[in-house]
C-alpha cells in the first residue's frame, strides 16, 4: 500500500485483536482459552495445553456459551420424554474419593481422641471442614456426620409450625412411588404413548401495566409485593415442585428456565416429564405458597448519616446515641413468636399455560428452543430499560428492597459510613490469624448479620 493516507482511512482498517477475535468466533473457537501445564509423571515432560474457558454467558465467550446451550438442549431433548426408568443407583466411590474419605475418617478419629483427653480441637475442626469441602468437590453427595457437627453434637435448628395456612387451598397428598416417568395412555387402535407437558407459570398481578411493562398507575402499583415475590421466587418454585410430586405420587422430573417479563416479574417455563391434568395443576397452584419469616421492617431506625457504631469492647453494633446493644440476626429471628405473622407470603398468579407435547414433534423442538433461549444471557440483559418510564419502574422496584435483608450474611455495603472504620468479617481462619480471641470471634460472627434487623425493626422488639 503506497501513498499518503489520511487518519480517517487508517481508522477504517480492522484492528488485529478484533480481527482475530472475529475469526475465532466465526470458527467456533474459545475467545478466552485457559493455558494449563500437563506433566508426564513417568518422564517428567511438561507441555502447555489450551482448554476452553467454559463460560456460559455470550457476553463473556459466545462460542463456549453456544456449546453449553447446545448441550443443555440435548439434555432436555433426551431426558424430557423418557419411557424407561433411568438407573439412578449411586456409583461406587473412585480412588480419589476413597482417598479423601479415609483422610476424613482419620481426622475425625484424631479429633475425638483429643477431645477425650481434654485437648484443644480447634485445629482438627478446621482440618475437618477443609476435608469436607474437598469431599464435596470430589463428587460425593451428602455429609459424613449427617446433621451433627464434627463434635458429634446436633446442630441447633430453628423450626416453624408446619400447619398449613387457613387461607390456602387443601392439597391432596399420597405416597410417592419410586419412579420418574408419567402415565401411559392407549389409543383406540391399540397404540400406546406417554405425553409430556410444557408449563408456564407467572407471578400474580400487582396492578395494571402498559404494553412496555410500566404500571398504568405507579401510585397504586404494589411494588413491595412485586419485589419480594421476585427475590423469593426460587423458594416458591421449590415448594411448587414438592407439592406437585406429592399430588402426582411420583418424582416428576423437569427442565426449566426463568426469564423476566417486561414488568420485571419472573416468568417460568417448565418441560415436565409426564402429563398433569389441568384441574390438578390449578389445585396445586392454589395450594402453593412460601412464607418468609424475616423480622418486621416497618420502622427505619438508622438511615442516612445516622448509622450503628461498632463497639470493640463488647464486639457488637450499638446505638451511637444511647449505647444500646443492638440485636443480632439470631436474636431477631428468635424474637418472632408463634402468634406473629410472616413478613411476606409469596404465591403464584392464578393464570398458567399447560400444553401436552409428544416426543419428536415440531412442538417439542419449539419448546426446547424456547427453554434455552435465554441460557446464554444474564437476567439483566433480557429486558434492558430504554425509556424514562421503564428506568423509573426499575428504580421503584429497587427502592422497595432498600432496607430489606437479602440474606443472613449480607455485607450491607450501602449502609456503611465510609468515614468510619469498622471491622470486616473475613472468615474464622483469617481472624484467628490476626490474634482475635475466640470470644470476640464468635461475637463478630453472630453480630455482623444482625445489622439488617437492627436497621428496620418494630419499636417494641
Amino acid at each position: 500500500m503506497t501513498g499518503r493516507q489520511t487518519r480517517a482511512e487508517r481508522a477504517a482498517y480492522p484492528l488485529a485483536r478484533d480481527a482475530i477475535r472475529k475469526i475465532a468466533e466465526a470458527s467456533g473457537g474459545c475467545l478466552r482459552p485457559v493455558q494449563l501445564r500437563r506433566t508426564d509423571t513417568a518422564t517428567g515432560e511438561t507441555v502447555s495445553v489450551m482448554v476452553p474457558c467454559g463460560a456460559t454467558l455470550a457476553s463473556i465467550c459466545p462460542p463456549c456459551a453456544e456449546r453449553a446451550k447446545l448441550l443443555r438442549a440435548a439434555q432436555c431433548r433426551e431426558g424430557w420424554h423418557l419411557e424407561d426408568e433411568p438407573d439412578l443407583a449411586p456409583a461406587a466411590p473412585d480412588e480419589m474419593q476413597e482417598f479423601w474419605l479415609i483422610l476424613r475418617a482419620e481426622a475425625q478419629l484424631c479429633r475425638d481422641t483429643a477431645e477425650a483427653a481434654g485437648q484443644d480441637t480447634t485445629d482438627y475442626d478446621e482440618l475437618i471442614g477443609e476435608l469436607d469441602t474437598e469431599i464435596t468437590r470430589a463428587g460425593v453427595r451428602g455429609t459424613v456426620t449427617n446433621r451433627n457437627g464434627s463434635d458429634g453434637r446436633q446442630r441447633a435448628r430453628r423450626s416453624r409450625s408446619t400447619r398449613r395456612r387457613q387461607d390456602a387451598a387443601p392439597l391432596p397428598a399420597g405416597k410417592i412411588a419410586p419412579r420418574t416417568t408419567g402415565q401411559v395412555y392407549s389409543a383406540p387402535d391399540g397404540k400406546r404413548y406417554r405425553p409430556s407437558m410444557f408449563l408456564t407459570l407467572t407471578c400474580d398481578s400487582y396492578g395494571k401495566v402498559n404494553d412496555d411493562g410500566t404500571p398504568a398507575d405507579a401510585a397504586s402499583y404494589d411494588y413491595t409485593r412485586a419485589a419480594l415475590d421476585a427475590i423469593y421466587f426460587a423458594a416458591l418454585f421449590d415448594r411448587f415442585i414438592q407439592n406437585l410430586r406429592r399430588v402426582l405420587g411420583y418424582e416428576a422430573q423437569y427442565f426449566g428456565g426463568v426469564e423476566p417479563q417486561k414488568r420485571f416479574a419472573p416468568h417460568l417455563h417448565l418441560a415436565v416429564r409426564g402429563s398433569v391434568p389441568r384441574p390438578l395443576l390449578r389445585q396445586v397452584l392454589a395450594a402453593t405458597y412460601h412464607q418468609v419469616w424475616w423480622p418486621a421492617t416497618e420502622q427505619v431506625r438508622f438511615a442516612g448519616d445516622r448509622l450503628p457504631a461498632w463497639d470493640e469492647d463488647s464486639g457488637n453494633y450499638v446505638d451511637p446515641a444511647t449505647g444500646e446493644v443492638l440485636q443480632t440476626w439470631d436474636a431477631a429471628l428468635d424474637a418472632i413468636g408463634p402468634t406473629d405473622q410472616p413478613r411476606h407470603v409469596a404465591r403464584f398468579g392464578p393464570k398458567f399455560d399447560a400444553q401436552g407435547v409428544l416426543a419428536g414433534s415440531k412442538d417439542a423442538e419449539k419448546c426446547i428452543g424456547y427453554l434455552t433461549k435465554y441460557l446464554t444471557k444474564q437476567i439483566a440483559e433480557c429486558h434492558v430499560p430504554e425509556t424514562g418510564a421503564q428506568r423509573a419502574h426499575a428504580a421503584r422496584l429497587a427502592e422497595a428492597l432498600r432496607y430489606e435483608p437479602c440474606s443472613p450474611t449480607c455485607e450491607l455495603a450501602p449502609l456503611r459510613d465510609p468515614a468510619e472504620e469498622r471491622p470486616a468479617w473475613h472468615g474464622p481462619r483469617r481472624v484467628q490469624g490476626q490474634g482475635a480471641p475466640a470470644r470476640a470471634l464468635r461475637l463478630r460472627r453472630a453480630s455482623r448479620p444482625g445489622l439488617p434487623q437492627v436497621v428496620r425493626q418494630d419499636a417494641g422488639r
